[in-house]
């Protein structure tokens, strides 16, 4: 019987240019009478890789190759956050008494987290929309991971 899967890793991944410093950074070798003309030493030996291709890294530090229309349909950037819901986040994971659903409760919510999830300004659609749309992104921060806002 077929099971469907998700992936449960987080990825580092960059859209390969060509650039010298890349192919530096990835030891990636130029040459003649290839099918791609770069080529990256993966687990599975040196395979091609082309220009606007993403070469991913994983949890052990290995690297591959995938093409831009696989990697857009595979993966999606982990939410941005500012640091004050980050640390609300971790402190509801760590503290042993909540779960995400009391970490989304507005009323144990630290105003400066409320505010930020509530915060619009216009119209009542646009102010729920916003609503709706910094719960969800918080959601998925709780279960896939985050990346923090750079402080400006």
């Amino acid at each position: 019987m077929i099971k469907i899967y998700r992936k449960t890793a987080t990825i580092k991944a960059e859209q390969f240019d060509g650039s010298d410093e890349m192919r530096e950074k990835y030891h990636i070798a130029i040459g003649s009478g290839w099918v791609a003309p770069y080529r990256i030493n993966t687990l599975e030996g040196w395979v091609g890789v082309q220009i606007n291709s993403w070469i991913a890294t994983g949890v052990n530090g290995e690297h591959w190759t995938i093409t831009d229309d696989v990697f857009k349909k595979s993966y999606a950037e982990l939410p941005v956050i500012p640091n004050y819901v980050a640390d609300w986040i971790e402190k509801c994971k760590h503290d042993g008494t909540s779960s995400i659903g009391g970490m989304l409760c507005y009323e144990r919510q630290p105003e400066k987290v409320r505010y930020w999830i509530e915060r619009t300004p216009g119209t009542y659609d646009c102010n729920q929309r916003r609503y709706k749309e910094h719960q969800e992104l918080v959601a998925r921060a709780w279960l896939d991971g985050y990346t923090v806002e750079e402080q400006a």
